[in-house]
């Protein structure tokens, strides 16, 4: 049985590193990179099923980098891993395309269940998010 192939983004390599062995015994990791420059051009390189990205990242931000990614590869789907917590950050990262939203603080214990949910076309969203805008996704 072929694993879903995911992409992973992260400005800090020691996230890279944890989120790698939080997934890599269930799936594919097709890459990792730590800017969203790189991140745009391995997507249209790569496919991958999923990509897994920071919001604050250096070059081009995780946002217009999902935004870039969608308008190309509107199958990919997209979870956000970041420590903004605002709703504000919720919003903007589902309208540009993303399908989940965890929490760094939060990693070990949602990642897997937030991977597994956003590939079977779910939204996902970290308990301890702000939700005051959530209601309408």
């Amino acid at each position: 049985m072929k694993h879903p192939r995911i992409l992973l983004a992260d400005d800090h390599a020691p996230t890279l590193v944890d989120i790698s062995a939080i997934l890599a015994p269930h799936y594919e990791i097709a890459g990792t990179l730590e800017n969203g420059l790189a991140l745009v051009e391995a997507a249209r390189r790569l496919k991958p099923d999923l990509i897994v990205l920071d919001i604050t990242m250096p070059l081009v931000s995780g946002i217009e980098a999902a935004r870039q990614i969608k308008t190309d590869l509107p199958r990919i789907k997209m979870l956000f891993i970041t420590m903004h917590s605002s709703s504000a950050y919720v919003k903007a990262a589902l309208d540009a395309g993303g399908t989940g939203y965890v929490l760094k603080s939060a990693l070990r214990e949602e990642l897997l269940d937030a991977v597994q949910s956003v590939l079977r076309g779910q939204i996902y969203v970290s308990a301890g998010v702000s939700n005051e805008h959530l209601e309408r996704y």
